[in-house]
């Protein structure tokens, strides 16, 4: 089962996603105690593209599940304008699919913060089974 971006499930736009995220930062900023330092919101579960073409297979047996990666917007990426790059350890690993990069491209590109790790390595002769990444908006 291939996972979507938070709300791509019931067809809804990039602006819908923004008007519930705005929603949820409101809501939490009312119950949360003031002593928090930020709070992680999970808004994307997906598999890595393109972990064949780049350096996964050289660090796979570096990778630990948890392990921090750093997201990278490309938006002059000439295959897909909304490209988000995915690195371990200052390495491209790959990209966060095509098909559910576009509510992480949008929330990045108005200046979000934005936060992704490692949630599941699997050793898969599919390599777009192999690597689960995590993506949370940072309040």
């Amino acid at each position: 089962m291939q996972s979507r971006p938070w709300g791509a499930e019931r067809g809804l736009g990039v602006r819908t996603l923004r008007l519930r995220f705005a929603l949820l930062c409101f809501v939490a900023c009312l119950i949360l105690p003031a002593r928090a330092e930020s709070i992680k919101v999970l808004v994307q579960s997906s598999p890595l593209a393109g972990f064949q073409f780049y350096a996964g297979r050289e660090l796979w047996e570096e990778m630990k599940v948890g392990d921090a990666l750093a997201l990278v917007r490309e938006p002059a990426n000439r295959h897909d304008a909304n490209a988000v790059r995915v690195d371990w350890r200052g390495r491209k690993l790959g990209y966060l699919p095509r098909a559910e990069n576009r509510a992480v491209a949008a929330e990045m590109d108005r200046g979000g913060k934005v936060e992704a790790r490692v949630a599941r390595l699997a050793r898969h002769r599919d390599p777009w089974r192999r690597i689960l990444v995590e993506v949370f908006v940072v309040l």
